[in-house]
């Protein structure tokens, strides 16, 4: 069993969407990434900051998943980090309206002992400083750190950002982001670019349209499974997130073709996700309902062709 170390927020969300709204709702990175790595024979731990006004049983559900959630640390009279917003009718875009990072705001990662010889480091969205410091607390170089990130610490914190991708293997990022941090329209062209950077595999997210997987000249694509219905994409790419890490620490292979699974078990996952607000569906997936889907995906993509 391989271990899994997950970095990132466990929050409040607050999502309205064409099909309706929630109150404050159980979110964050880290608790996507999780769930997601969950579903995985996995050793996992989660590190992160809330405020002692999150409910007890949103750590419950996370440690009752598996998840060791030592590394959480849960500030007195403090405030979990809050987010709120709405989703226009196409889902692919949305506004803002609410942000508040309360204990997020003087986060110092500390990785639990027991994991700081993680064979798989899992970076979620956080400020690229941050990023790093959990980097530096390994102890020995990890089989494989990946790092998520998003245009706002482009804008914000572009050094910072260009340095922690010197010392990562994978970085998962939209094709918007993915033409901001290279200038490059082709995303054939900006995946090139950013393994000069550091990374060794590039993997593109673009929604609804799938994930394509760049390392050195080899490209693969995984399409998005085509649902009925969506309900909320909030979380979807960290959902992605999870299942990608999670298998492959699992499976202890980090070659290109273990990654080709890997993409898609994520995208597989991430079709769970936004089937329901919030965590609502990752919380009760189970196996069988995993693995009906995966055989749908192989359905999809597999056909057979003469070549001459």
């Amino acid at each position: 069993m391989g271990k899994l170390v997950v970095v990132g927020t466990v929050a409040f969300d607050e999502i309205e969407t064409p099909f309706g709204k929630t109150d404050k709702i159980l979110g964050g990175a880290a608790t996507f990434i999780g769930l997601a790595a969950s579903q995985f024979d996995v050793d996992s731990a989660i590190v992160s900051i809330v405020g002692d006004d999150l409910p007890k049983a949103y750590l419950t559900l996370l440690s009752d998943k598996g998840i060791d959630i030592s590394g959480i640390e849960i500030v007195e009279n403090g405030k979990t980090f809050y987010w709120k917003g709405k989703y226009h009718n196409d889902l692919n875009s949305r506004d803002t309206l609410i942000t508040e990072l309360n204990t997020l705001a003087d986060f110092n990662p500390v990785v639990p002992a027991n994991y700081t010889e993680a064979d798989v480091v899992m970076l979620g969205n956080l400020h690229p400083m941050v990023q790093l410091s959990v980097i530096n607390q390994m102890t020995k170089r990890p089989k494989l750190i990946v790092l998520d990130t998003m245009n706002f610490w482009m804008d914000n914190a572009l050094n910072d950002l260009l340095e922690v991708i010197k010392h990562i293997d994978v970085i998962t990022i939209n094709d918007e982001e993915a033409r901001q941090l290279t200038g490059e329209y082709s995303l054939v062209k900006a995946a090139a670019k950013i393994q000069t950077m550091g990374p060794k595999y590039v993997v593109i997210k673009k929604g609804e349209h799938g994930a394509l997987l760049f390392h050195n000249e080899n490209i693969f694509f995984a399409p998005a499974l085509p649902l009925e219905e969506v309900f909320d994409p909030t979380g979807a790419g960290d959902t992605f997130a999870g299942g990608f890490s999670g298998y492959l620490a699992a499976t202890n292979d980090v070659s290109f073709k273990s990654m080709k699974n890997a993409v898609i078990h994520g995208s597989n996952l991430a079709s769970f996700c936004v089937e329901k607000f919030g965590t609502a569906r990752m919380e009760k997936l189970e196996k069988i309902e995993v693995n009906k889907r995966l055989h749908q995906f192989k359905a999809l993509t597999q056909f057979d062709i003469e070549l001459k």
